[in-house]
């Protein structure tokens, strides 16, 4: 039976929850699309946030990583394109790391694309009412670095493992405390989730059709 991970990460930049471990921690044990769903916390910290996915890749050897992550401002869940190979943090994490224009791995190329298949994973979102896009950028925050050291580990031990990104908006509870910022209900990313793990587990290969951007 294939396996999932689904990952998400701790509250970071003095919110009380993050919407990705809150909607990927109701998956955990889940059986969807004949595959048994795994979910973990990511903690919002450089460099360690690697090496906790990196045992789990160890241990839980999945056929599919969907790594999910917070995009306070957003109104769409993003399904990432690229990673690429660099640290720029406007913020500090959580350990008060702030790395500045530093590789996140010297040896590794510029980026990665992910494996998942992108713009089917929209489409199905869009056919579900479900606003989604696919997002040029993943930032170059802790969500771009684990979305990197994903792809850089797949890529270095060979591994048949497919992975992606996808970045969620706040959720409403949040959008109380960001007057003017964009929300999607908890039930409504959840549901998406479980659309891009079955559309990920249908689809080995993605679909030709227009997802890019003028700017």
């Amino acid at each position: 039976m294939p396996t999932v991970l689904v990952t998400g990460f701790d509250p970071f930049e003095n919110e009380p929850i993050n919407p990705s471990w809150e909607a990927v921690r109701t998956l955990d044990g889940q059986g969807i699309a004949g595959a048994d769903i795994i979910a973990r916390q990511l903690p919002t910290v450089f460099g360690e946030s690697i090496k906790v996915l990196g045992k789990l890749l160890q241990t839980l050897r999945p056929d599919v990583v969907i790594a999910v992550g917070q995009a306070g401002g957003r109104a769409e869940m993003s399904i990432e394109r690229i990673a690429i190979n660099v640290d720029d943090a406007r913020i500090a994490d959580n350990a008060g790391k702030q790395p500045i224009d530093v590789a996140i791995e010297h040896d590794g190329p510029a980026a990665y694309f992910s494996t998942l298949p992108i713009k089917a994973i929209v489409r199905e979102l869009r056919a579900g009412g479900i606003p989604a896009s696919v997002s040029q950028t993943a930032g170059t925050f802790v969500c771009n670095h684990v979305f990197y050291g994903l792809m850089h580990a797949i890529a270095r031990h060979n591994l048949p493992t497919r992975g992606g990104f996808i970045h969620i908006p706040y959720l409403p509870s949040q959008a109380v405390r960001h007057p003017g910022q964009p929300s999607l209900a908890q039930d409504t990313v959840v549901t998406g989730l479980r659309i891009a793990i079955e559309t990920t587990l249908r689809r080995p290969e993605d679909i030709r059709e227009t997802g890019g951007q003028l700017h």
